[in-house]
């Protein structure tokens, strides 16, 4: 077994939310925060009991410095117009990407901060106890003193990703007050930190501070780390898994320790005799060749949510010591088993628990200043949940052990591994302690990591892959983790010496583009393959989002504090999107037109994104839209915004993902069905109603269907000679009903006659802009239609429900028909979950949305009603007669 001697201290995953031997003393609130440059004392004075910190920032952790800064009111709002531009430190120019370059010599951050709390440390429950201070995330380097005594400096600490564990037995004060102080340093462009490269602006501390948590933990003798439990189903029936199971031992003393470890694994128990050297760290395995309980019949398997129940058992683990336990951890697993291949056409399948599951998911950011809080991240899975996504993707960001528990809970799958665009990559300019920091930090993440069900891959590099001797190490600290997911080296194509075709496509775009071009690119972002990040580009916020962070909100033409919300590098301005608008539908007149006409553009492309993947599947595998949220408020690469708030992309993706789907393909005119679920449907009925702008019916057909799992299907073609005028324009109503005539699912497109050209050679990274551009310009002059609106409010067992009945009487269609609740002033509510949104009405249809509210914040709601030809309307709900 693999064994390493620590030294004076152990720098390890602790899994603290799992502790149940000793006690856990989080250290978050107290704490005070200071620049070093304006501090004349050193660190055995500040972290001496008795030192004086008149004038410093009072301050809760994690946090980081400018973080603590904002939330103290140092700064005003730094996401609200330019004030992050006014705030010292900030001297690149918009859109540049500050991870790769110096800070400004005069830059308040260029200083160490100092972080200090005082804490009273538990009395010892008995002899022989150890204590701990655990750190889970100092960026970038850190000198770390305990009453008055180093423990650490910037040589041990350094690294944002990696997770520390100091041994301050020695040093500690039990039951009294003791002084814990942190000197950190911010990360250069030369070091491997938490970067920002062009999603949005990087804050001018860039991040720097202790951005993980802190805290005190007491143990025994020997501690029991990481405990981790492998599934190998033996068969595809699932009767029969075998259980692997791994924990990380210390001995933090300086004598040999006799002891067992023993555990229970969904309910089966194990043990084994150890013996533990002076310091010694040893892995400790339970697998089924030795452990024959650990073949476990009939297990109940974890899922992603679309596959099934995403059920999770419990693995319990403790060390003990003549009959005294001296560390126990608890982790939540699932019997589940991922794996990969290449298909023939190279793309990479991944499979759960031996059944193919095509990818569908978007990519993931963090708060801009690393800011955590539960109930919005619990809101942000529910919105993911309800676009029907299977997948978030990581790229850096790695997020707090709450994150993964939810994905875990909920079966989203989640991809991960580390980021692009700064020295992560700039491999050619590493020294030997990056490579150092490097493994380590990716020792610290697999230790932490590995025991969660939702993972689903690695990825070693993201733009680029790492070269040999990196990737070497990399893939030896993986093994040697006992990482149990498929790995694979970029997200990029590559082809590695250690992991050979990695399967995957970064082609883009990433830029708008008109829809078909999902279906007819055969050689970049089109569907085919793997594609891991991509995007149609920009996403325009409501008005009631943009007045939370634009002091100009309907400014027309858009002011430097809409650019400030751009992108960087490459897109620094919405020029291909502003183009294309004008070209193919108008140009507008004003903001609330902008946003008008961008939603349907959204809509429409996002929607034929996901349509066209899982139209391929599984000559595609997977698609990860770039993204799905932002850092902060943003007018670029998201499916719902800052706030939570969900625009018209978020809804033309949950109409591509929705488990049983009809959609229309633009490249052979063909009308499809989409089975996501894993159950045949058999029954089914699928119906197309071609209309001009006059609402003049030009083709309608309809056929039975009988859905198997898991396929997609051709159902139905529209005759070519439909589109010969190429002049015409078209109106495609899909609808997919089962045998008892209820709706399944509905679909609703606007196709010119004539699709959009591309100019394939000049295509780049961005987009592939088009050679001549599709005429959607008549939906500018749509006959008028007329909506009658009426909802209502009542409380249901899922919480407060707005019921919004929409009628159109007139002969003409209701175009791009929206909905949003607001304050009575027009404020923003959100979270809201919509059953649909963005609709058409036909001549003499009526429809009814739902909407759930959020739990807290909504006292008298409104509802406005947007429309492209049949006028907007604001209504006030009423109480519902009765409960539903």
């Amino acid at each position: 077994m693999p064994r390493r001697m620590l030294f004076c201290f152990l720098i390890s995953l602790l899994v603290l939310p799992m502790m149940r031997a000793g006690t856990v003393t989080p250290l978050r609130e107290g704490w005070q925060l200071q620049s070093a440059c304006k501090l004349q004392a050193t660190g055995d004075s500040i972290g001496a009991d008795g030192y004086q910190t008149d004038g410093w920032l009072k301050t809760a952790v994690p946090s980081t410095v400018l973080a603590s800064q904002a939330a103290a009111g140092v700064f005003p709002d730094p996401y609200y117009g330019m004030n992050l531009r006014q705030i010292p430190g900030t001297t690149y120019k918009i859109g540049g990407i500050f991870a790769n370059m110096p800070m400004a010599q005069d830059s308040p951050y260029r200083c160490g901060w100092w972080y200090r709390t005082e804490f009273a440390a538990p009395a010892a429950a008995h002899q022989g106890e150890r204590a701990w201070l655990h750190f889970g995330g100092i960026n970038y380097r850190g000198d770390v003193w305990l009453n008055g005594k180093k423990i650490a400096d910037t040589t041990k600490v350094a690294g944002a990703y990696r997770t520390y564990d100091f041994d301050v037995t020695e040093l500690l004060k039990p039951g009294k007050k003791n002084v814990l102080a942190v000197e950190t340093f911010a990360p250069t462009e030369k070091d491997l930190g938490i970067n920002w490269v062009d999603w949005n602006p990087c804050p001018p501390d860039k991040d720097m501070g202790l951005w993980g948590a802190v805290d005190l933990v007491t143990t025994g003798t020997v501690t029991l780390r990481s405990p981790l439990a492998v599934t190998h189903f033996t068969d595809s029936s699932l009767g029969t898994a075998e259980l692997t199971i791994y924990a990380e031992l210390h001995n933090a003393s300086d004598h040999a320790v006799k002891g067992a470890v023993s555990g229970t694994a969904a309910g089966v128990k194990f043990e084994e005799p150890v013996e533990l050297a002076a310091h010694e760290d040893r892995t400790v395995v339970f697998s089924p060749d030795h452990f024959a309980q650990l073949r476990i019949r009939n297990p109940k398997p974890w899922w992603p949510r679309q596959m099934g129940e995403p059920h999770l058992e419990r693995l319990t683990m403790r060390f003990h010591e003549q009959g005294e336990v001296t560390d126990e951890q608890s982790v939540d697993f699932g019997f589940r088993e991922i794996t990969s291949e290449l298909t023939p056409n190279e793309s990479r399948l991944f499979r759960v628990n031996g059944k193919p599951i095509l990818i569908r998911g978007a990519g993931w950011s963090q708060d801009m200043l690393l800011r955590t809080d539960e109930h919005r991240l619990r809101d942000q899975f529910r919105l993911v949940e309800d676009m029907n996504l299977n997948t978030i993707r990581l790229e850096g960001k790695l997020e707090t052990e709450e994150f993964f528990h939810i994905a875990d809970q909920d079966g989203i799958l989640v991809m991960l591994g580390w980021c692009c665009c700064d020295h992560w990559e700039h491999w050619k300019d590493w020294t030997a302690e990056d490579l150092t920091i490097a493994t380590a930090s990716l020792r610290s993440q697999m230790l932490r990591l590995r025991q969660h069900a939702s993972l689903l891959v690695w990825l070693n590099g993201s733009d680029n892959a790492p070269p040999t001797s990196v990737e070497r190490a990399y893939l030896d600290v993986e093994a040697e983790t006992h990482w149990p997911n498929p790995i694979i080296s970029a997200a990029a194509s590559e082809v590695t010496a250690g992991g050979g075709p990695n399967g995957v496509k970064m082609t883009g775009p990433y830029d708008y583009v008109a829809p078909s071009y999902w279906y007819v690119d055969k050689q970049n972002g089109g569907a085919y393959g793997f594609n891991t990040e991509t995007s149609p580009g920009p996403a325009i916020p409501s008005l009631a989002s943009r007045e939370k962070f634009l002091p100009d909100a309907q400014a027309w033409p858009p002011t430097e504090n809409w650019s400030m919300h751009y992108g960087g590098g490459e897109f620094l301005n919405l020029k291909v999107l502003d183009d294309s608008m004008a070209a193919v539908y108008a140009k507008p007149q004003s903001a609330a037109e902008y946003e008008r006409i961008s939603g349907a553009m959204e809509y429409d492309s996002e929607r034929a994104m996901f349509e066209a993947y899982s139209r391929n599947k599984y000559t595609s595998t997977g698609v990860i839209q770039w993204m799905l949220n932002n850092a902060w408020p943003s007018m670029i690469w998201h499916l719902y915004d800052y706030y939570l708030d969900a625009g018209a992309g978020y809804f033309g993706t949950k109409k591509a993902c929705e488990p049983v789907h009809i959609q229309y393909s633009y490249d052979d005119r063909s009308i499809v069905v989409v089975n996501s679920t894993y159950e045949r449907l058999a029954g089914l009925h699928a119906s197309v109603h071609v209309h001009n702008m006059a609402w003049k019916e030009l083709y309608s057909g309809n056929a039975p269907v009988d859905a198997g799992a898991d396929s997609s299907q051709m159902v139905l073609t529209i005759p070519e000679n439909l589109y010969a005028d190429a002049e015409r324009f078209f109106f495609i109503d899909l609808a997919l009903t089962d045998s008892k005539g209820e709706v399944v699912s509905r679909n609703f497109y606007w196709v010119p006659g004539t699709l959009t050209t591309f100019d394939w050679p000049k295509t780049d990274y961005t987009h592939t802009p088009a050679a001549r551009h599709e005429d959607l310009t008549a939906l500018a002059n749509m006959p008028a239609a007329k909506v009658i609106a009426r909802a209502e409010i009542e409380k249901t067992i899922r919480g407060r429900v707005v019921r919004l009945e929409l009628e159109n009487p007139s002969t003409a269609l209701a175009f791009q028909v929206s909905a949003a609740v607001r304050t009575s002033s027009g404020g923003l509510i959100a979270p809201v979950i919509w059953s649909d949104n963005w609709i058409e009405l036909v001549p003499g249809e009526k429809r009814v949305l739902t909407a759930l509210l959020p739990e807290t914040g909504v006292d008298a709601p409104t509802v406005q009603i947007g429309s492209w030809n049949a006028g907007s309307q604001t209504i006030t709900p009423t109480a519902a007669v009765a409960a539903r």
